[in-house]
């Protein structure tokens, strides 16, 4: 599957030079990158494609998080939403080990595993990718089944003001959202390559019920009761596309 996967934190100074330096170390350390790969499949074969991915690419990506040369991976299942069919992820702590990985996991296919990689390229024979960088976000505890990807359509002039009303306004209330157990873990991932979405909002939880009803208590909190950085925001990114997701794997 090698042409598959070829083709898925600013801050304040503070006046003393120890602790700028201190909190500068700890920015770098919670950065993360995401190699994203979003598939158009057949959606008559596309349990077949899952096979593929279980039997030949899982135990390469688990390797390579077991080598350290990723942190995690994944594998999701369109619920409901546009018209890609599946995604595929691996993150890494920079854009270099990205790559790296990248080059590293082409590099372990054999023969047979290229074979079946053709295989899946019949069933999902073409795909979007994209890379983004973790902004801001909590991975929670993880365990559940259930994604919501929110992918955002802004104005790339004032996008980085976005940011800072994501990271300032609402990651407060996306934490509360975990910390009482509504939400398994939730991100704000900004654009670094890929087409025309800017920004990525992603929530996981226990089932897509429960993830909707999240969903709903949190969009009244940022937008509601004439909420000014609401406003603001949606001034920003004001156009999206929803995906519901199956979690079909999270390698971590």
């Amino acid at each position: 599957m090698k042409n598959t996967l070829t083709c898925i934190t600013l801050f304040l100074l503070s006046t003393l030079p120890i602790t700028a330096a201190a909190q500068a170390e700890e920015k770098e350390e919670s950065k993360s990158y995401i190699y994203a790969t979003y598939y158009f499949c057949d959606a008559g074969n596309v349990d077949r494609a899952d096979e593929i991915m279980k039997q030949v690419e899982a135990p390469i990506f688990n390797q390579a998080v077991k080598d350290g040369q990723i942190d995690s991976w994944g594998w999701l299942a369109h619920h409901t939403g546009g018209l890609w069919r599946r995604a595929q992820y691996y993150i890494a702590p920079s854009l270099n080990d990205l790559l790296d990985a990248q080059t590293a996991m082409n590099e372990g296919r054999d023969d047979e595993a290229q074979a079946m990689g053709d295989e899946f390229s019949s069933i999902c024979g073409s795909h979007q990718d994209y890379i983004w960088e973790r902004v801001v976000g909590s991975t929670g505890d993880g365990g559940g089944t259930a994604a919501f990807s929110v992918y955002m359509i802004c104005d790339e002039t004032r996008e980085e003001r976005a940011d800072e009303i994501f990271s300032n306004d609402f990651a407060p209330i996306f934490d509360k959202a975990v910390k009482d157990g509504k939400i398994d873990g939730w991100g704000w991932n900004s654009h670094w390559v890929g087409g025309k979405f800017r920004r990525l909002q992603t929530l996981s939880g226990s089932d897509h019920k429960t993830l909707l009803a999240a969903r709903g208590e949190l969009i009244e909190a940022m937008y509601g009761d004439d909420n000014e950085a609401g406003a603001e925001f949606s001034s920003i990114c004001n156009s999206h596309e929803d995906y519901m997701w199956n979690i079909e794997t999270d390698g971590s």
